[in-house]
């Protein structure tokens, strides 16, 4: 399993408040979330950027600072992100409950501090998540990220953890 496409870097701190603004929680339909994805984000306001759904294509990565997800425990956050095509997040850290969230709905998320040191915004990055190598094609630096265990790996593969169970069932 792998992922490859252009870096959103972002900084610390980011809550799930902007990654889905409490105002769109009424809905659970992910491509409506998708829309709205990072569209309260002062950092591409203040940038003068279009809204993230707008910029982003399917494959691309975020790649932010430390304590990613943060805030409300809500699970809209690593939806929307999934749905707006994302394929991967990697981060110095994130929240817990953020996590779970991930990989409970099939996003892929990964910690790896030198990684987000050495990617810039618009850098093509890849991720082996076998392995957990993470390598920005545009400057040829490669980052040894923590693999997934196996079990991970299967949840993220069937789509998340409801997929897999069902999966299990049949």
């Amino acid at each position: 399993m792998n992922a490859k496409g252009r870096a959103f870097c972002y900084g610390a701190d980011i809550d799930t408040d902007v990654i889905i603004p409490a105002r769109y929680l009424n809905t659970s339909d992910p491509k409506e979330l998708a829309v709205h994805c990072m569209e309260d984000s002062k950092q591409d306001i203040n940038a003068g950027l279009p809204v993230f759904s707008k910029r982003v294509h399917e494959g691309d990565i975020i790649v932010a600072q430390k304590n990613f997800g943060c805030g409300s425990s809500r699970e809209h956050a690593p939806i929307a992100i999934k749905a707006c095509g994302v394929s991967c997040v990697i981060a110095k850290s994130f929240a817990r409950i953020f996590y779970r969230n991930s990989i409970n709905i099939g996003l892929p998320i990964l910690e790896c501090p030198e990684a987000v040191d050495g990617i810039k915004e618009g850098d093509t990055v890849s991720v082996n998540f076998d392995t957990g190598v993470i390598k920005n094609e545009t400057t040829g630096k490669s980052f040894q990220g923590q693999p997934f265990p196996e079990f991970m790996q299967n949840i993220i593969k069937a789509g998340g953890l409801v997929n897999k169970i069902k999966g299990e069932n049949k």
